[in-house]
């Protein structure tokens, strides 16, 4: 099973990205294949509100969202990978979840004409690492995740949340939690829960 893997974060080998490989383990376990793409080497513009999806379900912008439309169209397994930058996710996902906006007016549109299937084997997933504890850390982002999702036209399956590591590396050190990620990895792939307990 293909897997497309949205990397957010603008630290290579941070901490959102070692959760991320644990979990990975997990996705590869179970057949998973992985294409993991890192938004911080890509040029995505802004959305720019111009309205220019609204009839075609195209985005008007060319930059390098284009190309990744289809590949999101055409894969059933999506995760996002993002630390928490003042309570939200990267301003490079965030860029990126917004050009969905295309994706949103596709699924509108095809609605109307009847041509809209929802698939539950369409899944996304959210990973992120907070370094602040506070008990709201993750509210904004897992709403703008959701949303996100559902503009791509896919279930939100869950997420994976670690707050506390800080510096570059702390989440290495945390073998329990890693141990998790790589559970839900798998879960994620049998599409069961993905609480670990």
């Amino acid at each position: 099973m293909d897997v497309l893997v949205f990397l957010g974060s603008p630290r290579k080998k941070g901490n959102s990205e070692i959760l991320t490989e644990a979990l990975l383990e997990g996705v590869r376990d179970e057949g998973g294949v992985e294409e993991i793409i890192r938004l911080c080497d890509l040029k995505i513009s802004p959305c720019i509100s111009c309205g220019g999806c609204n009839k075609t379900g195209k985005c008007v912008v060319e930059d390098d969202m284009t190309p990744l439309y289809e590949k999101i169209i055409t894969t059933d397994k999506i995760i996002l990978s993002s630390p928490i930058f003042f309570y939200g996710i990267t301003a490079q996902a965030k860029a990126f979840i917004d050009r969905t906006q295309a994706l949103w007016n596709r699924k509108r549109l095809m609605q109307i004409k009847g041509e809209w299937v929802d698939n539950p084997e369409r899944q996304g997933f959210f990973i992120s690492v907070a370094a602040t504890k506070g008990a709201r850390i993750f509210e904004g982002a897992i709403l703008t995740m959701k949303y996100g999702y559902d503009a791509m036209g896919i279930q939100y399956a869950g997420d994976f949340l670690v707050n506390g590591p800080d510096k570059r590396g702390d989440m290495a050190k945390n073998d329990k939690k890693l141990a998790e990620a790589t559970k839900a990895g798998k879960n994620f792939i049998l599409g069961l829960s993905a609480h670990v307990d």
